[in-house]
């Protein structure tokens, strides 16, 4: 059980208690002046506390993230209080990691006792206690940053939101980024509960004779909040919904979608993973949105090419696309000539690191590569994050960090090198996407064990 930052003080005054009673570090015990006494109230005790642990500012932290060093920023409010209040602080070194279970996981995300940790909540009362117990454990670098969120959102800098649009079920609403096309932009983090689900983007096509949506989503519900969006911009109906890919986000609402009449599209490649593994997608994506997965079924497509299925709707070309090996089996693209307006689905990532699988042929997809930038979109919606016109930073973010993976595992693999030595590989470049912490290591290790036998 979690504190809020204003927990009454009966039961703060209990839980110092109970941590005095556990005992300190030796470290901690040198500077700590006095036990808590009977009676003493829990804003007394926090405020001992505050005297006795380091504290930064704003304009040091804003400095240290910045830097881009090997730094843990740890947000201890619960998800549910982050989602109510706006979100926490906007970074990539940023973790949650809710105060009542601090104890049992910062093991998992901070693997080196003397690594740089600075703790924050909302208005700097659970915080002081997060960074006394992290002292108290042995972790020899912890600081807290005294302003808290509330402070720095104030302040105008970069806020992370777990959800942009509370009163629907999608993490964020539709914008309008081309002629006719609009896109619900999804979550850079992975798919959760407290996102819906929604983190790839969910983008449709408005035509005079009907609406083409890429993507069916992750599930019933957040499927029929897409398409609540839909209506308040047309009152044409929807008629094919292309899945860039096979995976759970992409395809795991077409049921919702096949009750409104739509055509579910996608490629041969993605069709034979859900046949294959669709059953398994549906279990996972139901244990992690327990009700939020009501009315979800799993449903296999209605039409299943190869090379490319061509829509004329409305005086519109839409052109999906199967350009080559990508991200996943069965990545494809949707191109609108007309407009030079590309929704690139996995094929292209610049706001999140990408991730990389067993099933991931990345020689393929730098081939892929080619083909895609050759065809000279002007506008791009990526799969995750925000639609760019920048080709050279989707490139830099995933053509040349692929050959970057590859280059220095070739060179790692021609030196006798080991997996261990693979997960050292320098990635700093990349280091401020959302999704590095997670992703890297696993990311070199991937490359290293396709390569040994490529």
């Amino acid at each position: 059980m979690a504190l809020g930052c204003k927990s009454g003080p009966g039961f703060l005054s209990l839980l110092i208690a109970v941590f005095f009673t556990m005992g300190s570090a030796v470290g901690y015990a040198q500077t700590a002046s006095k036990a808590p006494v009977a009676g003493e109230t829990g804003e007394a005790i926090v405020a001992a506390i505050k005297s006795k642990i380091p504290e930064i500012k704003i304009y040091t932290l804003e400095k240290m993230l910045k830097g881009g060093g090997d730094v843990a920023l740890i947000d201890v409010r619960t998800r549910r209080e982050i989602s109510l209040v706006g979100g926490t602080i906007g970074a990539y070194q940023n973790q949650n990691i809710p105060r009542g279970w601090l104890e049992f996981r910062i093991n998992d995300a901070v693997k080196s006792k003397d690594t740089p940790i600075i703790v924050y909540c909302g208005t700097n009362q659970r915080s002081p206690l997060a960074a006394r117990t992290l002292m108290e454990m042995g972790y020899t670098n912890v600081s807290n940053y005294a302003g808290g969120f509330f402070e720095w959102r104030k302040a105008g800098l970069p806020v992370e939101s777990y959800d942009k649009a509370p009163d629907t079920a999608l993490f964020a609403k539709p914008v309008k980024v081309g002629e006719n096309v609009w896109s619900a932009i999804g979550a850079t983090a992975p798919g959760t509960y407290e996102n819906g689900g929604h983190n790839n983007n969910l983008s449709f096509i408005v035509t005079t004779q009907g609406v083409v949506v890429i993507n069916a989503s992750d599930n019933y519900l957040l499927a029929s909040a897409l398409h609540e969006e839909i209506r308040k911009i047309t009152d044409q109906p929807v008629k094919y919904v292309i899945l860039e890919n096979g995976q759970g986000h992409a395809a795991l609402g077409s049921n919702y979608w096949k009750e409104q009449g739509a055509k579910i599209i996608a490629h041969k490649d993605a069709a034979k993973e859900l046949e294959t593994n669709g059953l398994e997608l549906l279990d996972r994506m139901k244990r992690r949105m327990r009700e939020k997965a009501a009315k979800t079924r799993f449903v296999m497509p209605d039409i299943v090419f190869d090379k490319e299925h061509i829509l004329e709707l409305g005086g519109v070309r839409i052109e999906a696309r199967y350009l080559g090996p990508a991200h996943s089996p069965g990545d494809i693209v949707v191109w609108l000539p007309q407009t030079k307006l590309m929704i690139s689905g996995d094929m292209a990532f610049h706001q999140r690191l990408l991730p990389l699988f067993e099933y991931t042929d990345t020689a393929g997809w730098i081939e892929s590569w080619e083909i895609f930038e050759a065809m000279k979109p002007e506008m791009i919606i990526p799969g995750h994050g925000e639609a760019t016109t920048s080709m050279a930073t989707l490139r830099k973010y995933t053509r040349d960090y692929l050959v970057h993976l590859r280059t220095k595992v070739s060179e790692l693999l021609d030196n006798g090198g080991d997996l261990q030595a693979a997960y050292l590989i320098d990635q700093s470049a990349y280091r401020h996407l959302p999704t590095f912490n997670i992703l890297a290591r696993r990311n070199a290790g991937q490359v290293f064990r396709s390569l040994e036998f490529e």
